[in-house]
Parts: C-alpha cells; sequence; structure tokens
C-alpha cells in the first residue's frame, strides 16, 4: 500500500511543481488552442488556451514509474515496463506532432487522418511484434470465469484493434475542461487495484497509479476553467497506454467495461454518422455525447462530473467483475 501511494503522490507533485513553469512556457510560444467553428460557441471563450499539456503528463508518468519500479525492484525492469514506456510515449510523440501542426501551422485539423493513422498503426504492430518476440499468450480470457479462448494469430488484429481504437476513443472524450483527466484517472486507477491486487502485476500496477497520480496533478490545472489543455499529446497517450495495460494485464475484454465512458462517446460518433449519411438526420445535438448535454442547456461542470460518475460505476462494475465474481 505503501508503495502505491507513494506513487501516485511523486506524479501528482512533480506534475503540479512543473504546471507554473511549463504553462507560462506554453503561453510564450503561442502554443494555445483553436477552437474549431462548428463547435459549441461557448467554447470561442477558449481560444489560445494554452495546449500541448500531456507532455507534463507523459514525462511525469515515465519519470515516476522508473523511480517505483527500480526502488521496488532493485533496479531491474521487466519488458513489460518498457513496452508501456514506448506505447505512451510513442503516441505522445504522434500527439505532439499533430498539435505541433495545429498551434505552429495554425493548421487546425493537424496530421491527416491518413498519416495519424499510419503512425497509431506503426506503434501498434511494433508492440505486438515485441509480445510476440517474448512468446505472448494468445488467448482471451471470459471476465469472471476461467473461460480461455485461444485465438492465435488472431491476438494481433486484437492488439492492433485495441491499441488503435483506444488511442481514438480517448481521444473522442477529450472536449472539456478535466473531462478526459478525471474520467482516464478512474481507469487508470482501476486498472492499477487489478493489476496489483488481483493478478498481481507489479510494475503494470505501478505505472497505472503513476498515470493516476500525474492526471490528478494535471486536474489541478485542467478544471474548470482549464488553464491547460492535454490535447492530442496526452489523448493519444492516454488511450495507447491503457489499452496497453489492458493487454498486459489480460483484461482486454474487461478494458470496454472499465474504459465504458471512452466506448459510449466513440459510439455516439459512430451513431450520428451513420444517421446523418443514411437519413440527413441527426440523432444527437451534437457528436461526441458530451456536447450534446452542453447543447442541451447542461452547464459544463455538470457534463463533466455525470461523465465522471458514469466513469466511476463503470470501473467499479469491472473491478467487482473481474476480483468478486472471478
Amino acid at each position: 500500500m505503501y508503495v502505491l501511494i507513494m506513487t501516485i503522490a511523486i506524479a501528482f507533485l512533480i506534475t503540479v511543481l512543473s504546471s507554473p513553469i511549463f504553462i507560462p512556457f506554453l503561453r510564450r510560444l503561442k502554443f494555445g488552442q483553436s477552437i474549431r467553428e462548428e463547435g459549441p460557441k461557448s467554447h470561442v471563450k477558449k481560444t489560445g488556451t494554452p495546449t500541448m499539456g500531456g507532455i507534463m503528463i507523459v514525462i511525469s508518468v515515465v519519470a515516476t514509474a522508473m523511480i517505483m519500479v527500480s526502488k521496488y525492484s532493485a533496479g531491474s525492469f521487466g519488458y513489460e515496463l518498457w513496452l508501456l514506456i514506448f506505447v505512451m510515449a510513442g503516441y505522445g510523440l504522434l500527439g505532439f506532432m499533430d498539435d505541433f501542426i495545429k498551434v505552429a501551422m495554425k493548421r487546425n485539423l493537424g496530421l491527416t487522418s491518413k498519416q495519424k493513422m499510419a503512425g497509431q498503426l506503426i506503434i501498434a504492430f511494433i508492440f505486438y511484434f515485441i509480445l510476440h518476440y517474448n512468446d505472448y499468450a494468445t488467448y482471451i480470457q471470459i471476465p469472471g470465469t476461467s473461460i480461455q479462448w485461444e485465438i492465435g494469430w488472431g491476438y494481433a488484429l486484437l492488439t492492433v484493434f485495441m491499441l488503435v481504437g483506444a488511442s481514438n476513443a480517448v481521444n473522442l472524450t477529450d472536449g472539456l475542461d478535466g473531462l478526459l483527466a478525471g474520467t482516464a484517472a478512474i481507469a487508470f486507477g482501476a486498472f492499477g487495484v487489478l493489476a496489483w491486487y488481483g493478478l498481481p502485476q507489479n510494475e503494470i500496477a505501478i505505472f497505472s497509479l503513476a498515470t493516476v497520480g500525474a492526471l490528478l496533478g494535471f486536474l489541478v490545472f485542467n478544471a474548470h476553467p482549464a488553464k491547460v489543455f492535454m490535447g492530442d499529446t496526452g489523448s493519444l497517450a492516454l488511450g495507447g497506454g491503457l489499452a496497453a495495460i489492458a493487454i498486459l494485464t489480460k483484461l482486454e475484454i474487461i478494458l470496454v467495461i472499465i474504459g465504458g465512458v471512452f466506448v459510449i462517446e466513440t459510439f455516439s460518433v459512430i451513431i450520428q454518422v451513420i444517421s446523418y449519411k443514411t437519413t440527413g438526420k441527426r440523432i444527437f445535438k451534437m457528436s461526441p455525447l458530451h456536447h450534446h448535454y452542453e447543447l442541451h442547456g447542461w452547464s459544463e461542470w455538470r457534463v463533466v462530473t455525470t461523465f465522471w460518475l458514469v466513469g466511476l460505476i463503470c470501473a467499479v462494475l469491472g473491478v467487482y467483475i473481474e476480483v468478486w465474481i472471478a
């Protein structure tokens, strides 16, 4: 328990103490957020808010994880930790490139969809090939049971799908002050609990809880009204990291439950697109779903706290199924 508390505390302090230095630095570089013209009008006032704050999150997570794992395991790092660092840093770098194009080159869409997808796929395939090199098990387990389904080479497709899908799903959720930081902290916390108590896989647990601490520290400056946004640098890194943790803990299916908010947000976009293209009508006032409630008159803080609550329910349900039912 001491290790877990220290991990969260160190990551929290690194983020909180670095933010007052890093945020003005971003502002001086004029790395301010551009707001989509088709987005809610209430967001126009956020134009110019420093973005790319995800850099602080990634640095805090990696530094804390390496410090605590080194202390806990006498300096011996397993390949799983290096894989987690690779995925989070890799997707973070991809997001950084996207953000940089937006803020420095003033191209609001950043990387093209093909460029972003290519980068996501490359990182995902490298991740899988490292797993394959280490003779990683290619079965998936049905939650709450001892049933294991061997899928062989299909596991490669599942791995790539999870990494690319999760990074995009988490990215879609990053639309309101504190929304993603809070929901992601809850999801990573749930996996941290499962990795430490349920499995146990201590390096993965430490990495998960380092992410929780970094996100809580980031929330100090990202809660409404936000002084900084994480940008794609943070959201892609978090999505990739979350999927990688689910794969390395053999909790692939549980990710759908614990990450329920991200799944709902993604489906709201898919449903909206299909409905508009087939019938010319929109199901929601705007997608992703959090914007729908904004346009219904909910305050931004009400939307965010409601989604946090839903995320907490999903996390508790996922942990309950995996630990108590199993």
